[in-house]
């Protein structure tokens, strides 16, 4: 059992799980919860943002054109490094003179959390329904925890200036795909490609059984609100709050570093 455990496929780090999610900002339910996420986000000028677990950049994209391109810079971190294309992509038509204000960095933060980040490194962070998938197999107990997760809030305290909000979107337990699916039908007759976009969206759909599968067997971590709350108060976080978006299936919070 521990060796089917230790042993179980990532397909967060394979190109093809990656651009399956890339197509994810033409659902509608995304783009709200892309909204409702910036919107809490609020980004300003001068401010440096994390996007943890950036994918191919959605909220990248997103905290820059909020901002109006006023904030200082923004670094993507993923473990897929097939994402690097499409911040490549990035730089090139928002900082095409300054490279360097958009990066990404491939890492995976279920191995060393944010270790490769000093100390109030950021102003702010986002995340967008990522760190659910922080995950660690403990050999003495030979079953999936939380330590990947709890170590990461505590990363991302330790990397934020104080002051510094943590705004970030996660799964609810045991999230409907089928509602995620309901909410995304619009968007097929405002796709320019309607079959591209259904072959995306079932494509996402056969992920998703994965993770929610993995989920139960806690290796992945889609946790009551009250759960999350009450982790981010033992990292250290403040002036914690939260609303429902993405149909219903997923929270998104706001949480401080207190100065």
């Amino acid at each position: 059992m521990a060796m089917a455990a230790r042993q179980s496929h990532n397909f967060w780090t394979e190109a093809k799980c990656a651009k399956a999610f890339w197509g994810q900002h033409e659902l509608p339910i995304y783009r709200r919860l892309l909204s409702d996420t910036l919107d809490l986000a609020a980004p300003g000028p001068g401010e440096r943002w994390l996007d943890l677990g950036c994918g191919g950049g959605a909220l990248t994209k997103g905290l820059w054109e909020k901002s109006s391109g006023r904030i200082d810079s923004v670094v993507g971190v993923d473990c897929a490094e097939t994402n690097q294309r499409k911040y490549r992509r990035l730089q090139l038509d928002l900082t095409p003179n300054n490279l360097e204000r958009i990066k990404f960095i491939r890492h995976d933060f279920s191995s060393d959390g944010l270790g490769l980040f000093e100390q109030k490194s950021f102003d702010h962070a986002v995340s967008g329904l990522s760190i659910s998938y922080a995950e660690f197999f403990d050999e003495q107990s030979r079953a999936w925890t939380q330590t990947a997760y709890d170590r990461l809030l505590a990363e991302v305290f330790r990397v934020l200036r104080p002051g510094g909000r943590f705004v970030f979107s996660v799964n609810v337990p045991e999230p409907s795909w089928f509602k995620v699916g309901l909410g995304s039908w619009t968007g097929i007759f405002a796709s320019r490609k309607p079959l591209h976009y259904l072959k995306k969206s079932a494509r996402m759909l056969r992920y998703g059984a994965w993770l929610k599968r993995e989920a139960r067997r806690g290796r992945f971590h889609y946790l009551p609100r009250e759960t999350v709350a009450d982790k981010l108060a033992h990292a250290g976080f403040t002036n914690v709050d939260h609303l429902l978006s993405y149909a219903g299936q997923a929270f998104i919070f706001r949480a401080v570093r207190p100065w």
